[in-house]
């Protein structure tokens, strides 16, 4: 059984999580009505992916015979000055997160609860995934540079890189 403590810090990363969903399902709108259609599907890509955190925590709560809680989320910016500042808005969430799920792992050390230590393992390893695929994409960015054709550039890595995301998804989902 999951202590109160626990299931209520479980659920502010649930609210999180949600936040980030809807923060990244903004994002893509914005790069479809900018014609970046490669950023688009990354960032709709990034939504689900968040809403999938967001489910998996739910579901252990259940398991754990806690009770998760649906989050109001706050809303979202819908405009962003440039991709670069909007790739820069994603990286520092990444951080965020990671943070947090830290605080969950410093949480259930403190409380010897090492269900929800294990449960969290999985979440470490995604956020230094996340935090290094977020600041590749900031560095390609710096190197394609702000010229009059960069953003096709940056559409056409960010399009590679989701495509590279996604066959690694189904190989994952194989194996």
């Amino acid at each position: 059984m999951i202590s109160k403590t626990m299931e209520s810090a479980l659920n502010k990363q649930i609210e999180l999580e949600a936040y980030a969903s809807f923060l990244y399902l903004s994002m893509a709108s914005w790069c479809d009505k900018e014609g970046l259609n490669g950023c688009a599907a990354f960032m709709h890509r990034q939504s689900d992916e968040e809403r999938q955190h967001m489910l998996k925590i739910y579901h252990y709560i259940s398991e754990v015979n806690g009770h998760g809680l649906t989050p109001a989320i706050a809303q979202p910016p819908h405009e962003f000055e440039s991709i670069n500042k909007m790739f820069e808005q994603v990286y520092l969430h990444e951080q965020k997160v990671t943070k947090s799920i830290h605080s969950l792992v410093e949480l259930s050390n403190k409380e010897d609860d090492y269900t929800t230590l294990n449960f969290l393992q999985w979440y470490i390893t995604e956020q230094r995934e996340e935090e290094a695929l977020m600041r590749s994409i900031l560095d390609k960015i710096k190197l394609i540079g702000t010229g009059p054709m960069s953003l096709y550039y940056i559409d056409n890595e960010i399009q590679k890189i989701n495509k590279a995301e996604m066959t690694a998804e189904e190989v994952e989902k194989e194996a």
